[in-house]
């Protein structure tokens, strides 16, 4: 698979985890039973749907955009297990690593030289 269509698919990825999380954010609204979990729904959807934009638009900080996904995913996992008791905590540390270890992965990926748009410009050889 080509680059640029790999990259298309996660930005598509990225906006539809994106969405997802704002409306579970939206519904949690009315009467919020956490206002820590409502935050950390919300970061989640804001920082997949500014990943996705940076993926999209080959945005020199994607990489830092998918980070800070990576680590809201985490950071909300955790709230879930240690202080709201939703879920089991070895649940959510397989989540949290999970997290990390793909958002360090994806954020090597779009981050690496020789982007389709660098290689449009001229700058680097093919």
């Amino acid at each position: 698979m080509e680059r640029s269509t790999a990259l298309l698919m996660l930005a598509i990825a990225l906006a539809a985890y994106g969405v997802y999380h704002a409306l579970y954010a939206i519904a949690m609204l009315p009467v919020p039973a956490s206002l820590l979990l409502l935050i950390g729904f919300a970061l989640k959807a804001a920082f997949a749907i500014l990943a996705a934009i940076g993926v999209w638009r080959d945005r020199p900080w994607a990489a830092t955009a998918l980070l800070l996904l990576g680590a809201s995913i985490a950071v909300t996992a955790l709230i879930e297990a240690f202080v709201l008791g939703m879920i089991g905590w070895l649940v959510a540390l397989l989540i949290a690593i999970a997290a990390i270890v793909i958002a360090l992965l994806l954020g090597a990926y779009v981050s690496r030289s020789g982007s389709l748009l660098d290689r449009r410009r001229g700058t680097l050889p093919m």
